[in-house]
């Protein structure tokens, strides 16, 4: 991302929630009448034409079709973080990190998050884009939301979220969508680290993206395309992970794997089977993975010592 301006994709993102915002409420999967404000005129006055009877329809044919597959997996994304929050939240957990929040605006959106004591945690130059949109929004900024402004390659974590009075021993759920994949694998490593030492029950919910989308291992038509397409955005993806080695991976870092999710499982569990059939972003992954106790930790096998996560994968099935 270039350092003077917000980030084009987390642009992208609002985008998609505000088409699915914009649809009849009883066929929209959520609303998020945020992030419609988030946009600049001409997607905002495509999401308006989107409300339109039969001619409103060719506005998502036009993105799916530009992006083949981002917006429904965007969208069934958004639901499943939704609903993996809410489970943590009803489980009792009392304390929320958004890294790299871009304008997700959960905390304002999902009402069960204001019991709760949010950091939001993002780049600077996006931050202050979201800061003033939502001060024109708001009457005033929620008490329960913290803002922590970080670079995650070059800043420490920790540092950041100590200074705004973030507390590792309270178990927490972390929120890492749409990050991993432009960082680098210091910094993803340093990351989960981080989270790994926190509090035994907190649970980092994240994605990734398919290790084969980036070097053309994976059979993945509609990556090159969209990784060329980033690049001149000057977005472009750098990290990825391979599905069958997660477990180890975040094993030898201190975390246990609990599910993790491909496109077409959590796009059928929203969109129903007909979404095992949507096109594109197959490679875009969610992943839940908890804090085990530091008893269980000692025992956890180095890094390679097992094969594949297939358990856990075919959970969101």
């Amino acid at each position: 991302m270039r350092s003077e301006q917000a980030s084009r994709t987390a642009e992208h993102m609002a985008f998609f929630r505000a088409l699915e915002s914009a649809r009849p409420a009883r066929q929209r999967l959520f609303q998020d009448p945020f992030a419609i404000h988030f946009l600049r005129p001409a997607l905002r006055r495509a999401v308006e034409i989107s409300r339109i009877p039969v001619l409103g329809s060719l506005i998502p044919w036009y993105a799916d079709r530009r992006i083949p597959g981002a917006r429904t997996s965007g969208v069934a994304r958004t639901c499943l973080i939704d609903e993996l929050l809410r489970h943590a939240l009803q489980a009792g957990t009392r304390q929320i990190a958004i890294l790299g929040a871009g304008f997700d605006c959960r905390g304002y959106r999902m009402p069960s998050i204001r019991n709760s004591i949010l950091f939001e945690v993002d780049h600077p130059a996006t931050q202050a884009v979201k800061l003033a949109k939502l001060r024109r929004l708001l009457p005033q900024l929620p008490g329960h939301v913290r803002f922590v402004p970080l670079d995650f390659d070059g800043q420490s974590l920790s540092s950041a979220l100590g200074a705004s009075g973030f507390d590792p021993r309270c178990p927490t759920a972390f929120l890492w969508e749409g990050v991993t994949n432009y960082l680098t694998a210091k910094g993803v490593d340093s990351v989960l680290r981080y989270v790994a030492g926190c509090a035994t029950g907190s649970l980092l919910i994240f994605t990734y993206v398919h290790r084969g989308a980036l070097d053309g291992s994976g059979l993945f038509a509609d990556a090159a395309e969209l990784l060329a397409e980033l690049k001149r955005l000057g977005e472009p993806w750098t990290f990825g992970l391979d599905p069958e080695g997660l477990s180890d991976y975040l094993r030898a870092r201190g975390l246990e794997l609990e599910q993790d999710f491909c496109a077409r499982e959590y796009r059928a569990r929203y969109y129903g089977p007909h979404g095992r059939q949507f096109k594109g972003y197959h490679f875009y992954q969610v992943a839940a993975a908890s804090v085990p106790p530091r008893s269980a930790r000692k025992a956890f096998p180095e890094a390679g010592s097992r094969t594949g996560s297939n358990l856990h994968r075919r959970a969101g099935a």
